[in-house]
């Protein structure tokens, strides 16, 4: 497991932050129709809520590719946290503890996978769905409340394997 820095959480925060930015219909519009501008935001959040899972413990090429990722956002956090703004590089803002996945909770991690890349080839949020997944994979082993989030997330990928897999 690859744990995050600093650096990385920076990133994601910065992903999160244009998310939120490009996604602001504004205060009148928002009241307007809520249900129509929350349901925008649903692409980034299930690809976030994906890429969170990926960090927790999958092995295979997959968690190799969540790890590089998480690895390169590390590095190009802590360049810009230590020659941008004069901060430290590679502090860990990792939580100490985290809830791995089952084997059935790994499977539903594999089903996730092709589910997001037929999505990423042919939805119209491709954009969102790979900021989503980059997000979550910054900041789902963080000690800030999204780090918090992978836990039920993990349960819940863990308990939806036992089902689906514990019915054959």
């Amino acid at each position: 497991m690859n744990y995050v820095t600093y650096g990385g959480v920076t990133i994601g925060i910065c992903l999160l932050a244009w998310q939120g930015i490009t996604w602001w219909p504004g205060r009148k519009q928002l009241l307007k129709d809520p249900v129509k501008h929350a349901s925008a935001l649903a692409p980034f959040l299930l690809s976030w809520a994906y890429g969170a899972l990926t960090t927790l413990g999958v092995g295979g090429l997959i968690g190799t590719a969540s790890s590089a990722v998480l690895g390169l956002s590390n590095w190009l956090g802590d360049a810009a946290l230590v020659w941008g703004v004069g901060g430290r590089a590679r502090t860990l803002a990792a939580r100490p503890t985290f809830v791995p996945l089952s084997a059935p909770g790994v499977a539903i991690v594999l089903i996730l996978t092709v589910a997001l890349v037929a999505a990423v080839k042919t939805s119209r949020y491709s954009g969102e769905i790979k900021r989503g997944a980059w997000c979550g994979i910054c900041l789902g082993t963080s000690a800030s409340v999204a780090g918090f989030a992978a836990v039920p997330l993990a349960l819940a990928a863990n308990w939806l394997g036992d089902q689906a897999y514990g019915a054959f």
